[in-house]
This record gives structure tokens, sequence and C-alpha cells, in this order.
């Protein structure tokens, strides 16, 4: 795969490019096949797809980045395969075994090397694998059969010169049912948030934040990220519920947070009435692995953290020990980085 790319990487952004190949792999007769490299980005699926029609299907994202010495990082893609597990299992789907799914991961970065953003660029290979629920079929039930699915896309830094503080507002609708599939990456909570999203950005905020569906008292999730507040003591405080995402971002944020910037670091309660117990917040998912939160508009009070224009300290901290991790200038944890 020596051939070039005419890509710009300074304008990259995250939107969809087609690459070169994908990994395809099916599950008939109780297994999943070997899997295969194809070039055919399109999927001939049956009409009566269960993913079609009662939402079973789940996704994963993760990153591979380009390094200075010109070998390729991939950032953990064992806690991406656990997860998908996870979420396979609580939607009746056969579940893809870690060592498939990093083999799968690693044929689609070397098959598209091309497309990967030069380091110093910011940019990364962006990973989508994902199961659906195939075959023909009608009724309320489990797919005859399933297809696992991996392409990628190169995608640009997200932050074009620094990292820049956005104002969220609590949105009155539920990210996700009490007891329901919100800590599973499945599509549906992903429909279920388009709307009140969009409502965010028509009153022109980046997105909206979710609370407890139980209570409405607590924050849970922002937009399709993940939440964390630094208190005025310097400890590291994400919420813990059984309907938040568990994502990867957010437990590296929490390990390097403990081990490297020795914070205390806990899960729990982060009212929504006590929001002055903290000096900055973030969101954090793999896409733009921090978004410093400016401001919370909650009823008619806009809260204000670290500042609206400006990065607080200890997000600017974390920020550049995770990406140093991942485009390998900073030494990993063990067990974080897979070579390509």
């Amino acid at each position: 795969m020596g051939q070039s790319t005419s890509i710009d990487w300074s304008t990259l952004g995250f939107s969809y490019v087609k690459t070169d190949f994908r990994y395809l792999s099916h599950w008939r007769d109780g297994q999943w096949d070997s899997g295969t490299l194809t070039e055919d980005a399109t999927l001939h699926i049956s009409e009566g797809s269960t993913a079609l029609h009662y939402g079973q299907q789940c996704f994963e994202g993760l990153k591979a980045y380009r390094c200075k010495d010109g070998s390729i990082n991939l950032f953990r893609p064992d806690q991406n395969a656990l997860r998908m597990q996870r979420s396979c299992g609580r939607l009746l789907m056969p579940q893809v075994s870690s060592e498939q799914f990093i083999e799968a991961c690693r044929q689609v970065v070397k098959a598209n090397e091309r497309f990967i953003p030069p380091y110093g660029s910011g940019g990364a290979l962006y990973l989508r694998p994902f199961v659906i629920g195939v075959g023909e079929n009608i009724g309320v039930r489990t797919a005859p059969e399933f297809i696992f699915s991996v392409f990628c896309i190169p995608v640009g830094a997200y932050f074009k010169g620094g990292m820049t503080p956005h104002n969220f507002v609590i949105s009155g609708y539920d990210r996700a049912a009490p007891n329901g599939t919100g800590a599973a990456k499945v599509g549906g909570n992903y429909a279920a948030s388009l709307m009140p999203g969009a409502q965010a950005k028509e009153q022109g905020f980046a997105d909206c934040i979710y609370l407890d569906p139980s209570s409405h008292s607590k924050i849970e999730e922002v937009g399709s990220a993940n939440f964390f507040a630094i208190t005025r003591d310097d400890e590291f405080v994400t919420p813990r519920s059984s309907s938040v995402l568990p994502g990867i971002t957010r437990l590296s944020l929490m390990e390097l947070a403990r081990d490297r910037l020795n914070l205390k670091v806990s899960e729990g309660d982060v009212r929504i009435d006590e929001l002055d117990r903290f000096k900055e917040a973030g969101a954090c998912g793999t896409a733009a692995v921090i978004t410093p939160i400016g401001g919370i508009k909650f009823g008619d009070t806009l809260h204000v953290f670290h500042s609206e224009t400006e990065a607080g300290p200890v997000v600017k901290r974390l920020y550049r020990e995770l990406t140093g991790i991942q485009c390998g200038d900073i030494e990993a944890p063990a067990g974080w980085i897979v070579k390509v």
C-alpha cells in the first residue's frame, strides 16, 4: 500500500471518507467465519434484517495513530473489544472474540495505511467496528445471521488551534431508561439523542446534557460523550450510573488522573444543584478526547466553570498526557498500545 493520497490533512474534519478496504465476517450456523477484507463499501442484507426493524445492532469507535518513528499505534483495542462483547450480550447477539476484534482492526489499518494522517497533524485513522442482525426474518426475535464489520476513515484534529470550551444546556429528555440500554453502545441510544441535540444547537449550545432518568437530579452524559469534573481540591469526579456508557477515554482519564497527576479519583453522583463543587469540567470521548465545558445552562442560569474562553489547567494536563500517549510521544501504561 505504498500509494499516496491527495487528502489535505490540514482541512480534514470528522466526515465519511471511502477508504480502500474494510473487514467483513458472517455469523452462520453458530459461529463466525474467519473474515475477509473487501473493497465493497456497500452491505447487501435482507429486507427482513433485525438491524433494520428492531435495532439489533451495536458499534464501537477507536483510533490508530502514526508515531514519530513511523510506527502505528492502536489505542486500547482490547477495551473496545470487551465493551462490544457486553453490548452484544445485552442485545442477544453472538460476541466477537477479542482476538478476532483486534485482528480485524489490525488488518483494516494495514490495508488502509495510506489514509493514516501523518505524525504531528493532530489527525488519526478512526475505526468503526459494528455488529448487525441480518437474514430473513420478520418476528421480534434475535436474528438468524449476523455481520461483523470494521471500516475506517481518516479524521482531522478535533480542535483547530487549541482546545476551546463549549457551553451545554440541560435537556428535559432522557438519553436512556433506568434499566435500559444506556450502558451498551447501541444505535437506539443515539437515535433518541438526535432531537434533543438539535434543539440544544438551535439555542446556540454545543449539545445537551442528560440527567439521570430516575430522579432528573444528577448529570449522566454530555451529548454522546462522558462527563467529568475537577473539584476545588483537585479530585477527578465522573458519574456512576447503570445507564452511562463506560467510555474508554473516560476509563483512561481516570487512570491517568490517579497515576500520573496524583489526583483522587471517584465515580459518584454529580448533582445538578452542586456544580459549585467544581472548578473545571469536560466531556470526553474518542472523537475529541476532551471537550472543555465552559458553562452549563440549567433553568435560567448559566453556571460557568473555569472560563468560557480557555480550558482549565487540569483539563489541559490530562489532554496533553493522553494525546501524547496515543501518538507515542509519552510512555504508555502497560497494555494500552497495540502496534500494528
